[in-house]
């Protein structure tokens, strides 16, 4: 039972990261890449201000910053310079490889003998896991409900329609443009904050722990909503947490079968495909029967 409690604790913190990919993806309707790059500069983050001696939640609050500005990045360069979303991202993804270098100034950070989030709890509780799985589920819900709030003020609504109707928002006046940067401060800011929580949790920050984590923000994504459809948005983003759950449950299952760790990447794009795949083959065993 230990290896799957560790495995909800660890998507209850990937979560946040389907969460915040959730508002490029089905808001502004394209996914981002700099997910990836906001996710390695949240572990490098928090990792770095740790060491420096800073307590374990002003350094969460300076990895959401950084992820933040990682966001505002390919914001101006969709917006101002016109640059593809694809394009932007990668540009971004890129850059910030060698500035987490930087930040790190090495490829791996250790946070040996450093006091971590989790060990605020200490007291609280003796087990790991459950302080992980703690925290996982504060910062979750905080997290939903300051955005099923959010997108019911007039700036979460203008956003909302920026994303599904340039020509109609622009109309209305709101600065597409503006609400586009705001989208993707707030979507990597939280996916960085997914990425300080996951380093703190290993115990060390590494300049390529963001490769691949588009993928698993998205199957988060798909999984939660083929399972729960027809629901508000509040109850869309717990749909999320429900599909990351499952989705590290499921790589543990694999994992029981046989399979090495390292055929994780493989099987999540795997799921990924599947999921993406079950409507249109729906589509098809459907027209079948009434032909």
């Amino acid at each position: 039972m230990g290896i799957y409690y560790s495995a909800i604790a660890q998507g209850l913190l990937y979560s946040l990261m389907g969460i915040g990919l959730y508002i490029t993806f089905r808001i502004l309707n394209f996914a981002d890449l700099t997910s990836e790059a906001s996710f390695s500069v949240g572990a490098a983050v928090a990792v770095k201000t740790l060491t420096l001696g800073l307590h374990p939640v002003l350094s969460l609050i300076t990895a959401f910053v950084a992820g933040m500005l990682t966001g505002l990045v390919t914001g101006l360069l969709m917006t101002y310079f016109e640059i593809p979303s694809l394009l932007a991202g990668i540009i971004t993804l890129t850059a910030f490889y060698s500035i987490n270098l930087r930040i790190m100034e090495r490829a791996n950070l250790s946070l040996r003998q450093v006091k971590t989030l989790y060990d605020l709890l200490t007291n609280l509780l003796a087990d790991s896991t459950s302080r992980i799985f703690l925290v996982g589920i504060i910062l979750t819900l905080i997290v939903i409900l300051l955005l099923g709030y959010f997108f019911k003020t007039d700036l979460g609504q203008s956003m909302v329609a920026s994303g599904d109707n340039e020509v109609m928002a622009h109309s209305l006046g709101i600065s597409v443009k503006l609400m586009k940067c705001l989208a993707l401060m707030a979507s990597n800011g939280i996916i960085a904050m997914s990425g300080a929580l996951i380093a703190q949790q290993n115990g060390y920050a590494d300049v390529d722990m963001g490769t691949g984590t588009v993928i698993i923000a998205l199957s988060s994504i798909i999984i939660g909503e083929m399972l729960f459809k027809q629901l508000t948005l509040t109850m869309r983003l717990g749909a999320i947490v429900l599909g990351s759950v499952l989705y590290r449950l499921l790589l543990v299952a694999v994992l029981k079968l046989g399979f090495l760790p390292s055929d994780f990447r493989l099987i999540s794009a795997l799921v990924l495909a599947i999921f993406l795949a079950l409507p249109a083959m729906r589509k098809k065993l459907q027209a079948k029967k009434l032909g």
